[in-house]
């Protein structure tokens, strides 16, 4: 008997393997070897944190000419390092989580008020009195549950994420004020408020703190299928789609994600402050956001770093801690920050790599 093909001219479409869910091409497996020295992704970032770095070691040197008698004492150099280094410690971890969102093609404006949420919960009387494991377990839980709330009414409640998140922050700081009758509550817990002053090796356990998530939100975002679906969520939500990832569930899961990070974070500014009250944390949203758009995070979605990210924090807190010890005023340091964030936006909009292939086009 003849089957269908043979003998009518017909041929058999070969077998096609279906393509893995979460997997994703190199960005640059389509460019010539001799060009992807330049014009890949990888190294594009590369150049990116170097000018970060470049920026950090001018406000050095800023520093160093303005109050040169401090910066001739080695010992106030490290010490101030690190005091750099601590007052970016807590909003680090929240624009590590800001980080996920926004590469995600999300933004969360209620992260500052889920910190003080969380710590407002982590230091009421009935928490405390299950120690400082019930606080920090009270702290984490409630960071998650209003990240997941965030996530599950834009993803399926299908609300923009601006008003979603906004909503929150209004709702998060009222019930903030309502647990804690709108007084700061003190901690009790010697081994919480004693987070913020040990040392290890001489380095604060806060910038600890801060490193371990940073090197867990680095591989995640840059080793595991999670890190790779964040990615082409936030770049093509429907090819991502269409490629197999549940789209929704991802999007809720990186608001959870990002409601851990500031759960973690309000357990470290209540060591600092030894006490948790609604108004903490106030404005941390636009420093997280401000820090990931200077570190090369795109606000339209799908492209951003773990290690940009954190040297925005890091200039931010030395821009912030060159004014304070030249005797400036608040509202000048902000005036400097909003002007950092313009530029930043305005690099995003004209990439080196549209420059040059600008250039190669004219000269051919």
């Amino acid at each position: 008997m003849m089957t269908l093909g043979e003998g009518t001219g017909a041929t058999r479409s070969p077998s096609v393997e279906p393509a893995r869910i979460g997997a994703v091409k190199h960005p640059d497996a389509t460019v010539p070897r001799g060009r992807r020295i330049w014009g890949g992704e990888s190294s594009e970032n590369t150049i990116r944190n170097l000018v970060l770095l470049g920026v950090l070691v001018a406000l050095i040197v800023i520093g160093a000419v303005t109050q040169p008698e401090l910066y001739s004492d080695s010992t106030w150099v490290w010490n101030n390092v690190l005091s750099i280094l601590q007052l970016a410690s807590v909003i680090g971890v929240v624009t590590v989580g800001m980080t996920f969102v926004i590469i995600g093609g999300g933004i969360d404006l209620s992260v500052g008020a889920i910190v003080a949420l969380a710590g407002v919960w982590a230091t009421t009387v009935a928490t405390q009195s299950f120690g400082p494991g019930g606080m920090i377990f009270t702290a984490v839980t409630v960071g998650v549950g209003v990240g997941l709330v965030n996530g599950l009414l834009i993803s399926y409640g299908k609300l923009v994420p601006f008003i979603a998140t906004l909503a929150m922050l209004v709702a998060a700081r009222g019930l903030a004020a309502e647990i804690s009758g709108k007084q700061t509550q003190i901690s009790e817990s010697t081994l919480i408020n004693g987070i913020a002053s040990t040392k290890l090796l001489g380095i604060p356990l806060l910038v600890y703190i801060l490193a371990v998530v940073a090197a867990i939100g680095w591989v995640l975002l840059n080793r595991t299928t999670f890190g790779r679906r964040t990615v082409a969520v936030g770049g093509n939500p429907e090819a991502a789609r269409l490629a197999g990832i549940n789209v929704k569930r991802h999007t809720m899961l990186l608001y959870a994600l990002s409601g851990l990070c500031c759960g973690i974070a309000a357990i470290m500014l209540t060591a600092q402050a030894t006490s948790a009250q609604a108004a903490m944390a106030n404005l941390y949203e636009l420093d997280a956001i401000a820090a990931a758009i200077i570190g090369g995070t795109l606000l339209s979605g799908g492209r951003g770093t773990i290690v940009g990210s954190l040297l925005g924090v890091i200039i931010f807190a030395t821009i912030t801690n060159l004014f304070a010890i030249n005797g400036l005023s608040t509202e000048a340091q902000n005036m400097v920050k909003g002007g950092i964030i313009i530029a930043a936006v305005l690099v995003q909009q004209f990439r080196f790599n549209a420059v040059t292939q600008f250039l190669s086009r004219n000269k051919s």
